[in-house]
């Protein structure tokens, strides 16, 4: 049966409408590239425990291969397996959809019969599609399930789409929330008119996306104007890649965000503000900005093996690893940013983990 928005758990809808931390899933893998259970099972448990509001699985950073190798329902329901066994906490479980309509349409169904509760859509696949054609991809795809608009940067196969896209989905009665991931800023306010224009700031809820602006788009304003004047509109929280690490780490800076925010009436300190670039730093070295993105999935693999958490840093694709440099630049990111990790609350959990 199809998923509509008002189905939705009153407490899960609260928690988006709140705003949260949602890390993208990784994929566990063993030294055969198949798929590691145990260890998939610990990554889960381990960002139920750092505290998130939800997961996001069967994403980029979960690796789109999953459908050429028929784990994609495999994937989904283990995590929605291991985090309900693990604590019975409301989460907003998202699941990846893509590829063209009628992929996307039964991927939805079987996230639905998983009992996930919006799916993340990219548009990647229909890149060279006029807006008309990807406004009605959307809709199709809204029939199954509550959807989360995603602008992905043009850097991995994001089309560049205008704010009257993002007021057209704005409009789609099932449409949930917008992940704001172009890692540009005039991009971004394009999403924040597109949002205003179709007086669904309240409706429609922005999730920052923006690893190179995580922080400044969580603690600032953004404003667009409407009827002659300014009307301000907040990230609620972040569904992002970057999040995969650190986790627990990410989950106290956010409640720390909206800690000073709610005690100084929107005035944020500049320790508070100058986070954002070290945060940013890290992003560059777990992303492996320097070659262009190429070890963004290996990157992340890297600190959770670092960390105990995964045995290797393996990708289905054999060709997909760290980039050239990136495992001295993470290196540097520890020494230079070590107090921003979460080490000593993975070691002190692991072994629970993986038992």
């Amino acid at each position: 049966m199809p998923l509509n928005r008002s189905d939705l758990p009153a407490d899960v809808l609260a928690l988006l409408s709140q705003g949260t931390v949602i890390p993208a899933h990784p994929l566990a893998l063993d030294a055969d590239r198949q798929f590691d259970r145990r260890r998939q099972r610990a990554l889960t448990r381990y960002y139920v425990d750092a505290g998130v509001g939800g997961l996001a699985v069967g994403v980029h950073t979960t690796q789109f291969a999953i459908r050429e190798r028929g784990l994609y329902a495999t994937v989904l329901e283990a995590a929605m397996q291991d985090r309900l066994a693990w604590n019975d906490r409301p989460m907003a479980m998202i699941a990846g959809l893509c590829g063209p309509t009628a992929q996307a349409q039964a991927e939805a169904r079987t996230a639905v019969s998983l009992g996930y509760h919006a799916g993340l859509l990219s548009l990647a696949a229909l890149a060279g599609s006029s807006e008309d054609a990807l406004i009605a991809h959307c809709e199709a795809v809204a029939q199954e399930i509550p959807l989360i608009g995603f602008y992905l940067q043009t850097v991995v196969g994001g089309p560049v789409l205008s704010s009257d896209f993002w007021r057209r989905f704005a409009l789609i009665p099932n449409a949930l929330a917008i992940k704001v991931a172009p890692f540009n800023r005039y991009r971004s306010i394009d999403v924040v008119r597109g949002l205003v224009d179709a007086r669904a700031e309240e409706r429609v809820f922005l999730y920052t996306g923006n690893d190179d602006h995580i922080v400044l788009d969580l603690a600032l304003p953004f404003a667009a104007m409407r009827d002659g004047a300014p009307v301000q509109v907040r990230f609620r929280g972040g569904l992002l890649g970057h999040w995969s690490v650190w986790t627990s780490s990410a989950v106290h800076q956010l409640q720390q965000i909206k800690s000073e925010l709610a005690a100084s009436g929107g005035a944020l300190s500049p320790a508070l503000l100058a986070l954002d670039s070290r945060v940013t730093d890290c992003n560059a070295a777990f992303f492996d900005v320097a070659n262009n993105f190429h070890g963004c999935i290996a990157g992340c693999h890297e600190v959770l093996r670092r960390q105990g958490l995964l045995e290797g840093i393996w990708c289905l694709d054999p060709e997909e690893g760290l980039g050239h440099g990136q495992s001295a630049e993470i290196d540097r990111v520890y020494r230079q940013h070590g107090d921003l990790s979460d080490d000593a609350f993975v070691r002190d959990n692991l072994a629970r983990w993986l038992a």
